[in-house]
């Protein structure tokens, strides 16, 4: 609770952070919390009561534009919510140890101890620290599950779409991966290119005659099986650390390939495809999808 409170808390401090007249009852208005509980909350998270945190990352902005900007003290001191010269000198020389006239000639450091480890960060944010360990393990394993919900969601968009609207060519500016691509192609390799992996991390054949004039609905019922799967085999190579393990590929010239780059190659074709289904979409008036940023999914 406190660490949901403390990154509400910062959202709304990067918000007014340009605000000078912004006061601490205000900031706990914003977040529909008193006063004194919003000040118990991020004192338990940030180690600093907020009006003292927003102080501190206010003076560590003065000595980043001191340092970078050509402006006067008093400019620097106006922006961080000081109402004179004087109040701002004396601020800035308790936190840093010498008046900021000094510290403007001979620089020094520009982040002030913090118990929460949240700081400014140039030219006009915030740099919070991590609230829990990701490992690399941990944002593989996300990409596959986002990529595999992604494709869940287009193809339930794609079930509302005509014949004709999933069989007209995209038009692509430069050479493609896909000949010819459909938004139907597109969607059914998508799924194949799961279900073709998966088969050979099982030891199984896969039928590419199945990707031919695919319906959406057989789509979704193969995406519902090799999604999954597939998304359990990634977890288990990583997890084992056996990315480095080879997979061979038979065919017409046996081909031979690390786990970790098979992985490597599914997700950036799929970002690719991803791509045109999602502005195939959108063409169709699909238009409650975004372009399948994971940004907001691995947070």
């Amino acid at each position: 609770m406190t660490t949901d409170v403390l990154a509400a808390f910062v959202s709304v401090l990067a918000d007014v952070l340009e605000d000078q007249d912004a006061t601490p009852p205000e900031l706990a208005a914003r977040m529909r919390l008193s006063r004194s509980h919003l000040d118990r909350m991020v004192q338990a998270a940030a180690g600093e009561r907020p009006a003292r945190l927003r102080r501190r990352i206010l003076l560590e902005r003065a000595a980043y534009r001191l340092l970078t900007g050509g402006g006067s003290i008093l400019d620097v001191a106006v922006e961080a919510g000081y109402g004179s010269h004087e109040a701002f000198t004396r601020a800035f020389a308790r936190a840093y140890g010498v008046p900021p006239a000094h510290w403007r000639g001979r620089p020094d450091r520009i982040r002030l101890a913090a118990p929460s480890g949240l700081h400014f960060h140039p030219p006009n944010g915030l740099r919070v620290p991590a609230r829990d360990e990701v490992s690399s393990m941990d944002l593989v394993c996300s990409m596959i599950d986002h990529h595999v919900w992604l494709l869940g969601q287009m193809l339930s968009q794609a079930a509302r779409l005509e014949d004709e609207q999933l069989d007209r060519p995209i038009e692509i500016s430069v050479e493609g991966i896909d000949a010819e691509p459909t938004l139907r192609s597109l969607l059914s390799r998508l799924v194949g290119q799961l279900g073709m992996w998966h088969a050979n991390l099982a030891g199984q054949e896969y039928d590419f005659a199945v990707e031919q004039g695919e319906s959406v609905q057989s789509m979704r019922r193969r995406l519902d099986v090799v999604g999954p799967a597939f998304a359990g085999e990634v977890g288990e190579l990583c997890t084992a650390n056996r990315l480095d393990e080879l997979i061979v590929c038979p065919g017409d010239s046996v081909e031979v390939y690390t786990a970790g780059g098979m992985i490597a190659h599914v997700l950036t074709f799929a970002a690719y495809r991803r791509t045109l289904v999602a502005g195939a979409l959108h063409d169709a008036g699909c238009d409650d999808l975004d372009s399948g940023d994971p940004i907001r999914w691995i947070s």
